[in-house]
């Protein structure tokens, strides 16, 4: 479509993504220089429509940002007030004392969030300031200088018919140039991987490693309502099919968030990670506290699991990436909001400098330096080996010697260096053939639900007559490859029941998609591509 005319306009900083990666970027540089042009681009049909998080609040980046944010009405008003950690069997479960763990496991301080109402909150900050902010405006191509240089993106095109060519009501969108792009897209952001695999900023780094997370809000018998209790679990169900864990967050309004993930890493591709959540709610602690509540929304994404070694270089000619588009998450501490927050923060920093100093279009690499070396890197560098360690060694291994190796890192240094991940998730997977089937239990309609029935407590929409915005590199490989060779897993990974297997036929029900990229990493032939579709589609999260 290079050869459409659009119309153009510049900016100092064009930003892909209203997370909060991307929003504290676009505050941080107004907090520099109110006179800079500012623009943030979300795909969302308004921002926060496509944010999901568990999530535990780590007040660290807003701390650094918006110092003031609780006189500023910052939506962030339940203060984590009890911990507990379990390790589940299938009919009960051993606490898991909080002494024997690392200061950096505590959650006093925390804040248990609606992070799409967080991030709704810092767009209207943003606004106040001046940034332009414009939800429904997804970015589908990048555009790059004469010198090979990231320059701008397209946003907004409509009207594309099924086969990609124009229809009588196409809108070709517009050209947003800036002296630098920032892609603050999430877990693997389309734009983001061609940056990657362009500038090769990942040839330095370890695998990126990935988790599938699903979550449900219920609304709960008062009763049983702990406002400020935190829980998480691991164990059962996954056991040794796969590794992950729960986490149940007491948030306000007698609401509680419920969510499972799964680490995508897994070997046996009969493994169903929506149904291994689904049965999760039957363990008798859970489904107790859900009797007699009701789910109110679901929702899916996939998550950075990678850490420290498989951060890629996140400076590239004319801009950086940020948050999750680094793989930002501390995983023992199932956080990454904070450190996300910070990125954005940093980036803007080096920006603002650069065009202090009259410079467009090069390459920051003090960024990139900082991510690494300062307190994000810091963050992440002491927890370095717990993935790893869970991935080769199992649960029990991860929670001894990991925790071991937290506690020596608090102390400036590691027993075990720097373990290496190996393997991608995609390669991961092993052969139907070596494993056996699971038999999963059917959903009650009461605390499980199958996945076409909670895919409409996410809201999503998709226009039916756009291309579908998922791509097969090779339309032959899922039945004549994926198929025989693993029992075509993606009718299972997808929390969204998107891939069916239908008379030997692959279909694609890209209406169903909630964007969480799990096709894209998990797929054992690298096969599916995920591609942004037009502007505004995809859920509609009301306070994920």
């Amino acid at each position: 479509m290079s050869e459409i005319e659009r119309e153009s306009m510049e900016f100092d900083v064009v930003i892909v993504g209203a997370g909060p990666a991307g929003l504290s970027a676009a505050i941080r540089l107004k907090q520099r220089d109110a006179d800079l042009e500012v623009v943030v681009l979300e795909k969302g049909s308004e921002v926060g429509a496509h944010i999901l998080s568990g999530a535990v609040l780590d007040p660290v980046g807003l701390n650094a940002l918006i110092p003031d944010w609780k006189e500023k009405g910052a939506p962030i008003n339940v203060p984590v007030k009890e911990d507990k950690f379990y390790f589940l069997g299938e009919a009960g479960g051993v606490r898991i004392p909080n002494f024997p763990m690392p200061p950096l496991m505590n959650n006093h301080g925390n804040y248990i969030v609606s992070m799409a109402n967080v991030c709704r909150w810092m767009a209207e900050q943003a606004e106040e300031m001046g940034v332009q902010v414009f939800p429904g405006m997804a970015c589908s191509e990048l555009i790059y200088g004469d010198g090979g240089e990231v320059k701008g993106v397209v946003a907004g095109e409509f009207g594309l018919n099924p086969d990609g060519t124009p229809s009588d009501g196409y809108e070709p969108g517009m050209e947003l140039l800036g002296k630098y792009v920032f892609l603050g897209e999430g877990v693997r952001g389309s734009l983001s991987k061609q940056v990657i695999a362009k500038y090769e900023l990942d040839k330095d780094a370890e695998p990126q490693k990935y988790g599938i997370g699903m979550k449900e809000i219920w609304e709960i018998d008062p009763e049983k309502h702990k406002e400020g209790s935190v829980t998480h679990t691991m164990g059962w169900p996954l056991n040794s099919n796969a590794g992950g864990g729960s986490f149940i967050y007491h948030i306000d309004n007698n609401q509680v968030y419920v969510g499972f993930v799964v680490h995508l890493n897994y070997e046996n591709p009969h493994l169903f990670p929506y149904m291994e959540f689904q049965r999760f709610k039957h363990h008798p602690m859970v489904a107790e506290l859900l009797k007699g509540g009701k789910r109110i929304a679901y929702g899916a994404r996939a998550i950075t699991e990678g850490g420290y070694q498989s951060m890629p270089n996140a400076a590239f000619p004319g801009g950086a990436l940020l948050g999750c588009s680094v793989g930002l998450v501390n995983v023992p501490r199932i956080k990454g909001n904070h450190n996300a927050m910070l990125s954005g923060k940093a980036a803007a920093e080096h920006a603002y400098r650069a065009i202090q100093e009259g410079r467009s279009g090069d390459t920051l690499e003090a960024y990139s330096t900082e991510l690494k070396e300062g307190p994000i890197g810091k963050d992440l560098k002491k927890v370095r080996n717990v993935k790893p360690m869970w991935s080769k060694r199992g649960l029990v291994a991860s929670l001894t010697l990991g925790g071991l190796d937290m506690w020596t890192n608090t102390l400036g240094f590691s027993l075990f260096g720097t373990m290496g991940h190996g393997k991608s998730d995609a390669e991961s997977t092993g052969a139907a053939a070596d494993f056996a089937p699971i038999d999963y239990p059917k959903p009650d309609g009461k605390i499980s639900f199958d996945r076409l029935t909670n895919v409409s407590f996410s809201m999503t929409n998709h226009e039916e007559s756009q291309p579908a915005h998922l791509k097969l590199l090779d339309a032959d490989v899922p039945i004549s490859v994926n198929l025989p060779k693993f029992a075509e897993p993606a009718q299972r990974y997808c929390p969204a029941g998107v891939y069916e297997v239908v008379d030997e036929k692959f279909v694609i029900n890209f209406q169903n998609c909630v964007h969480c990229k799990t096709c894209d990493i998990k797929d054992p032939s690298q096969n599916i591509v995920w591609t942004t579709p037009q502007g505004g589609d995809g859920p509609n999260y009301p306070n994920m």
